[in-house]
């Protein structure tokens, strides 16, 4: 192989590594827009079965569009990295044919060259007009040697063949994968079309009922105020019991009457409390999901209504949008601190985690009771389905009684 040939080779495996390791990424990628993609449709197809226009059945649509999106992506940059590959393999494939014909052109040299030689000179007189014993041997050497050298070259020869011919067959196949590949992202984009039209009608059908919506707002806000209420009030609760409790023990561990340190509006804590409230701290953007299944159809914080304009949701926490029935679990060792009924958000179950607060509410049946100690990922009931079809558990995070974004602790789907 020349130098050139040798370079192109390099840079080829240089290439090979990368493209394999990107390659690797957004089958990845795919994977998991395949995943989201099946898990909201099912969501989907339980809000479409009451046959009317929801918020949760618009939601649903937008994550589908938001997972078709990422998957049309992902296809596209698997046809570049195609291409990459199709180029690199028939650099290779030039520079392996470049090799096979100068291969061929020392092999024909060698041949005509032995031909010359065998009308010339008989081998034989070749070997014994040899003036001396050591010439003789090294005239010998050169005969086996050169007849090496050409058998050398014809399985030289036969090797480049080969793996030339499988170079070919392998930029066929990804050419043919790429085709595929086309096909597939056709159809998507087809899909999207079809999802964006459908989330147009639901907005339109859900526009006609701006009273509807706006009655369902000041309801749901009723709900929301009464729910922050029993959170103030709970952990208003657990942090005056905690610096009773620590005042408690000093005393106890003292032969002086004296009152602790402690901080106003925060949770005082005893070894024990600090080491779980420690652990959960370090969990954050790691806690599992509340519900295995689902997406967040609902964010954090301030934010425009999906249809009324000029209309602002608060949101203490978020709301994910899951399957009817679905289990709800806790996303870290604790201790119930509350479970009790909220008008508009049924059943609630608060969980202390030393400082830190978790709360879900929107449950249809609870399995726990308050003081009752739970273990990561216990379960403590199932998530409520409304008349609409729409299944939908309210997660909140709180550190003492500062209230945090959930979306920054739980683990990226």
């Amino acid at each position: 192989m020349n130098h050139r040939n040798f370079i192109i080779l390099l840079l080829f495996l240089n290439l090979s590594a990368f493209t394999q390791n990107k390659k690797h990424d957004l089958e990845t990628e795919k994977l998991r827009a395949l995943k989201e993609l099946e898990e909201t449709g099912r969501i989907l197809a339980q809000t479409k079965a009451q046959k009317k226009a929801t918020l949760g059945q618009l939601n649903a649509i937008k994550k589908q569009i938001n997972g078709k999106e990422r998957l049309i992506g992902s296809i596209s940059s698997e046809v570049d990295l195609l291409e990459v590959e199709i180029q690199e393999l028939q650099l290779i494939s030039d520079a392996m044919s470049e090799d096979l014909k100068a291969i061929k052109e020392e092999y024909a040299a060698m041949i005509y060259a032995a031909s010359k030689t065998s009308v010339k000179q008989d081998r034989l007189l070749f070997l014994f007009s040899s003036k001396t014993f050591d010439q003789l041997v090294m005239r010998l050497k050169y005969l086996q040697q050169y007849a090496d050298a050409r058998k050398e070259q014809v399985v030289q020869i036969d090797k480049v063949k080969q793996a030339l011919l499988k170079q070919k067959a392998q930029i066929e196949e990804k050419k043919l994968l790429k085709q595929g590949l086309l096909s597939d992202k056709l159809i998507e984009n087809e899909n999207l079309i079809q999802l964006k039209n459908n989330q147009d009608k639901v907005a339109k059908e859900l526009s006609i009922k701006e009273k509807e919506l706006k009655k369902e707002i000041k309801e749901k806000k009723k709900s929301v105020d009464k729910l922050n209420k029993l959170i103030a009030d709970m952990v208003q609760k657990e942090i005056e019991e905690s610096r009773k409790k620590a005042e408690l023990e000093a005393k106890k561990n003292s032969k002086i009457n004296k009152t602790i340190e402690t901080k106003t509006g925060q949770i005082t804590l005893t070894p024990e409390t600090k080491e779980i409230s420690t652990t959960f701290a370090h969990a954050k953007g790691k806690l599992p999901w509340p519900t295995i299944h689902g997406f967040i159809s609902q964010p954090f914080g301030k934010h425009p209504h999906p249809i009324l304009k000029h209309v602002i949701i608060d949101n203490l926490g978020v709301e994910i949008q899951t399957n009817k029935d679905e289990q709800v679990r806790v996303v870290s060792d604790g201790k119930v601190t509350a479970v009790a009924s909220v008008p508009g958000m049924n059943q609630v179950v608060m969980v202390q985690h030393g400082e830190y607060f978790t709360v879900y509410a929107r449950l249809k049946t609870v399995t726990v009771k308050t003081g009752q100690i739970v273990k990561f990922k216990d379960e403590i009931g199932l998530v409520y389905t409304d008349s609409d079809g729409v299944t939908e558990l309210q997660f909140q995070v709180w550190k003492n009684s500062e209230r945090q974004n959930p979306e920054d602790w739980l683990l990226k789907k």
